[in-house]
């Protein structure tokens, strides 16, 4: 993605543009205006944790604040608070979702940092607005601030950076709030999720990309007809990155044939049905491929659930115990479920796999196309494949 600088702010860059549409190959269409790619709360997070720690040490605010992404774009975030005192610093970017209708574009993220005793290593707290984690099965263990892996890690490079190049031991403590976000939470699924108190940190890539239903499986189709046109025989589509990463080590597939299915397998599988290809794989998170395999086609969080009662139907009945039924059907989220289950070495992935492999061709129907699911986990390992 190549990052453009705002005009009217040299030092800024703006948010990514996507279109909201893509034309047929066969015909041409007027360009529709664009939808812009927005940053996520973990990006925001980071770079206001790098201008208050910067001014921690300094005494100033670097403004606007670049970072790196983990894909690696660069953009600059711009301050719009800034607090310096005895043995802390505070700085806080408000929150561009781009033309996504996310419930925290708006919101100011602000993230405090202060020095630890030596040895202490870098700490991550939960200010006013963001949440704590209550319940088992979410990336964050219980008891911690909802602050997500990927954005924990950007700002422990970003300490790790600047202690480096000052000479000082990264002992820090991160405070990040979000102002207004227990209200703002409510209108997410955080309460339901057991994350109290307000919202997540989250973010994977940094980049919000924008909701648009029809654009997206609109670049869905014209994927399929771009390597339908170019003769290939095999496409894959995956949840997200980390799927699709997965799946490459085993296939090696051209970028042509990297289908961004996201949640949308009915619009890939119904596209299919009337365009088919020889192949097609699917790969994705184990919580995805359950709604799938329960017969769901749009895998969003907020239009389709794991159904706990489908998770404990299907554990081999050699196996199944009251006590386990009622932990399966009481639990938070698919992952604890997963665990819980690998800690009994009750191995539910390869059913998923192949009731998702059947959930799939029950939606194309008769089309000639061949099936294969993979199931990843949240690092990228391989959990099942089918068949």
């Amino acid at each position: 993605m190549t990052e453009k600088p705002d005009e009217s702010k040299p030092d800024a860059i703006k948010p990514d543009t996507i279109t909201s549409d893509t034309a047929p190959l066969s015909q041409p269409m007027s360009q529709p205006a664009p939808l812009r790619r927005g940053w996520t709360t973990g990006a925001c997070a980071t770079a206001a944790t790098k201008s208050a720690l910067t001014a921690l040490i300094t005494g100033t605010f670097p403004d606007p604040v670049t970072i790196t992404l983990p894909k690696g774009q660069q953009p600059a975030f711009s301050l719009t608070y800034e607090s310096l005192g005895d043995g802390y610093a505070s700085a806080g970017i408000v929150k561009d979702a781009g033309d996504d209708p996310d419930v925290t574009h708006g919101a100011t993220i602000i993230s405090t940092v202060q020095p630890l005793a030596p040895g202490s290593g870098i700490r991550f707290a939960a200010g006013d607005g963001v949440g704590m984690v209550t319940l088992a099965g979410l990336p964050v263990g219980v008891g911690e601030p909802a602050i997500n892996p990927v954005p924990r890690t950007m700002m422990e490079e970003v300490v790790n950076e600047i202690c480096s190049e000052y000479g000082l031991p990264a002992d820090v403590e991160i405070t990040i709030s979000i102002p207004g976000g227990d209200a703002i939470a409510l209108k997410t699924w955080n309460p339901r999720l057991g994350i109290v108190g307000g919202l997540s940190v989250l973010g994977t890539t940094g980049i919000v990309q924008p909701f648009s239903c029809s654009a997206w499986i609109h670049s869905i189709h014209r994927g399929i007809d771009v390597a339908r046109a170019a003769g290939l025989n095999h496409v894959l589509g995956a949840t997200g990155s980390t799927s699709e990463t997965a799946a490459q080590k085993i296939y090696n597939l051209p970028d042509i044939a990297l289908l961004d299915m996201g949640d949308f397998a009915g619009g890939l599988l119904k596209y299919l049905r009337r365009h088919p290809v020889e192949r097609l794989t699917i790969a994705g998170g184990f919580a995805k491929l359950v709604k799938l395999a329960q017969g769901a086609m749009d895998l969003h969080s907020s239009r389709s659930q794991v159904d706990m009662e489908f998770l404990a139907d299907i554990i081999p009945a050699a196996d199944m115990n009251n006590e386990l039924k009622q932990r399966i059907q009481s639990a938070n989220t698919a992952l604890e479920v997963l665990q819980m289950t690998q800690e009994l070495n009750i191995d539910i992935t390869p059913i998923i796999a192949r009731m998702a492999c059947e959930a799939a061709k029950g939606t194309l129907r008769d089309a000639e196309v061949s099936v294969d699911i993979i199931v990843v986990d949240r690092k990228g390992s391989i959990l099942a494949r089918y068949p």
